[in-house]
């Protein structure tokens, strides 16, 4: 009988929330630091003694024994350095525990070994975390039994001379901006309760289950996350059999393992289901403050990695780790909410008579048509390069759909400035008389669209499964943010404000129409008008780099201080040597596994093959042995071709990996190495189809995607 679980008692147990602020920090503490949570507010420095007593006797009664600064560097994972509470031992040999408000603000950690992109030399290592108290800390469990107990603390982390060297601090500034730029707008329209916008997000987490066991037979799997050979058996996701299908037994107790850890965590683990992939499947919580987002989905990502080795799993987190089935993506749905519970981007019933979800709306659009490179640039993963418009996913070109209600306003207002109707949903009839009548949406969902508007929010579907969303909600906060100014500068001004607003409506759609695209992203036809259009076709990685040091992106960051100019050329290094480097590691694991494991197998099999050719002759020279003969010229054929392309690949790999170039290095491993992989990798998935099972190296994709055997 397996425990009973009650959601509401162990949601958030884990965390050092409002709830156990209440209850342990004195009144007027508990007040300052709500305040600069809740309102932006300048955190007191005074106050940070009594949080960290309170932290440290609360993390100690649940048996923490070590703290840790939790940040998230540009290596888009998480990083911790541990350390004790212990501070000293007295004279009669008891250890003191203390941690003080200095070691919860500040601490140190080496900024040379992390990706700087310039910022750092080696000679040049001190780096600070600080504390970010609007993400709250929480207590993780390892071991068993979940006997290591460790209190993590959310930091921003940045360099001896302040510049920002991960992921926290650029999403902090860009939401103070988005907050000051969004009030602007709400007080034009007589607004003047609300006291904070948030960028409210939810990202939808895919990510596939195999058995560990064959996991660790696969060399391309442990190094590089992804297969780098392997053919799909004859059934794969044609017959949408997996998609949202009964969850089998062993997965079920893996969702239900990671779910309770998250919900202990704060985490708001909501949905679960099947995924179109075989052996795939997602995770979805309900939307919360970016900050918030960001951290939780990191939560997301490590809690199902640990967790899967217990139930004899893996967890690979990839965005295409099969060829064949479809990869993982992670949407990332994005709203502006203020602290009275208004959602910016709610049409209302009637949204041609919402002239402020018209502004907001077309300022939306606005933003993502001038910086549709930034926000390709944001979903700019080498993993991810084999994902995006691969029938699966939204194609490289940005675009967005808003459906066919807000398409005929847009259209209204484009035509006349002022809509007059607003199309409505209708009645489907069931034809079942013992169920009810169904009332449909008042327009489709578009799954082709990179950025598609769903009701009350705007789903964001390039980003990568393996991918922080910190990048994508940096871009969408900071380019809103300037469109709104942009029109809080014209209509502050204005004498006729109603007037005003309509024509600002009506000229940012008029100008900005041709990034609303309905149709089929996936289509050629829409490469062909995106092109006629004038939108950008960013298709590799390398390709989107760029954007970040254009002029109008270095002034959009400039003006809003969410990075300096040397911020944006060190992240635009630190974007090429990851494209290399990865690259680079995948190349080395296809040469090492060819030579290694693929050769002697094949050479095993043709040897196989030519001594049963020579026995049957011998036993039977009147036999025909055609058929083994023409294997065997076919399998060496194909082995020849294989040392070739190895070889060619080792010899590219030594010719362009000293470069130091990074943007050369980047652009050549994309152009020379990249091609030299699939080469190789032609004649090994051909071999494999052919040479016996028994000699095969490693497990199969059939054996990984459908093998997923119960315990």
């Amino acid at each position: 009988m397996s425990e009973v679980i009650n959601v509401t008692e162990i949601f958030g147990e884990d965390v050092f929330n409002d709830k156990v602020m209440q209850e342990r920090l004195p009144k007027a503490v508990y007040k300052k630091l709500k305040k600069t949570i809740t309102e932006g507010y300048e955190l007191d420095p005074t106050i940070a003694d009594a949080v960290a007593q309170a932290m440290k006797e609360w993390a100690l009664e649940n048996g923490a024994t070590h703290y840790t600064h939790w940040f998230q560097p540009l290596t888009g994972i998480t990083a911790e350095k541990h350390d004790s509470f212990i501070s000293a031992a007295d004279a009669d040999g008891k250890v003191i525990m203390e941690f003080s408000g200095k070691e919860l603000v500040r601490s140190e950690a080496d900024a040379s070994s992390f990706p700087s992109g310039g910022l750092r030399a080696t000679f040049e290592a001190r780096g600070y975390t600080i504390w970010d108290c609007t993400s709250p800390a929480f207590l993780r469990r390892e071991g068993e039994n979940g006997e290591i107990v460790t209190l993590c603390i959310p930091t921003s982390f940045c360099s001896f001379g302040g510049e920002a060297l991960d992921t926290k601090t650029p999403l902090l500034r860009s939401m103070q901006a988005i907050n000051e730029q969004a009030l602007r707008i709400l007080r034009l329209f007589g607004n003047t309760t609300s006291k904070s916008v948030k960028p409210s997000v939810g990202a939808e987490q895919e990510y596939f289950l195999i058995d560990r066991n064959k996991y660790l037979k696969r060399k391309d799997l442990i190094y590089t996350g992804r297969t780098l050979f392997g053919v799909m058996p004859a059934k794969g996701q044609e017959l949408d059999d997996h998609y949202f299908g009964s969850i089998r037994h062993r997965i079920a107790a893996f969702m239900r393992d990671v779910d309770v850890q998250l919900w202990k965590l704060g985490v708001t683990a909501k949905t679960e289901h099947n995924e179109v992939a075989p052996a795939q499947h997602e995770l979805a919580p309900v939307y919360d403050e970016a900050n918030l987002a960001v951290d939780h989905n990191q939560l997301v990502m490590e809690v199902m990695k640990k967790t899967a080795p217990r139930h004899g799993l893996e967890c690979l987190l990839h965005e295409k780790p099969f060829s064949g089935v479809n990869g993982s993506g992670k949407h990332n749905n994005w709203s502006l909410v203020t602290d009275d519970g208004i959602n910016l981007m709610y049409p209302g019933e009637t949204p041609h008579e919402n002239i402020q979800f018209l502004l907001v709306l077309s300022c939306v659009l606005a933003a993502v048509d001038k910086h549709a490179d930034l926000l390709r640039l944001s979903a700019a993963d080498v993993g991810n390069e084999h994902r995006l418009g691969a029938d699966e996913a939204p194609p490289a070109i940005v675009s967005a759909f808003i459906g066919t209600q807000l398409e005929d306003v847009v259209e209204q207002l484009i035509g006349t400035g002022y809509a007059t109707e607003s199309k409505q949903g209708k009645i489907l009839p069931t034809g079942v008389n013992t169920m009810p009548d169904l009332y449909a949406d008042v327009t489709d969902r578009n799954r082709t669209s990179p950025f598609a508007f769903t009701g009350n929010k705007f789903e964001f579907r390039m980003v990568g499964s393996a991918e922080s969303i910190a990048s994508a909600n940096i871009i969408l906060d900071a380019i809103v943010a300037e469109q709104f100014k942009e029109a809080a500068d014209v209509l502050e001004k204005a004498e006729n404000f109603s007037d005003a607003c309509h024509d600002y409506i009506k000229k940012l759609l008029t100008e900005h129409q041709r990034i609303i695209f309905n149709g089929n992203g996936y289509s050629e036809e829409w490469v062909e008008e995106a092109e006629r259009r004038g939108l950008p076709n960013l298709p590799s990685m390398v390709d989107a780099i760029p954007a970040l040091t254009t002029e109008k992106a270095i002034k959009l960051f400039k003006e809003f201080g969410i990075y300096t100019e040397a911020e944006l050329v060190s992240r635009e290094e630190v974007e090429y040597e990851q494209y290399s480097k990865v690259i680079n590691i995948e190349a080395r694991a296809m040469i090492n596994i060819s030579g290694k494991q693929i050769i002697p197998a094949v050479i095993h099999y043709t040897t196989r093959l030519a001594d049963s050719i020579r026995k049957v002759s011998e036993a039977c020279p009147e036999a025909d042995v055609s058929v083994q003969k023409g294997l065997l010229l076919h399998a060496s054929k194909l082995l020849s071709d294989m040392e070739q392309a190895r070889t060619k690949l080792l010899q590219d790999v030594e010719l362009y990996g000293p470069e130091k170039d990074a943007e050369k290095k980047a652009r050549a491993y994309h152009d020379t190495i990249v091609p030299d992989m699939r080469a190789l990798r032609t004649p090994v998935d051909e071999l494999e189809q052919i040479v016996d099972k028994d000699l095969w190296p490693y497990p199969s994709y059939g054996d990984m995607i459908f093998e997923v055997s119960e315990p």
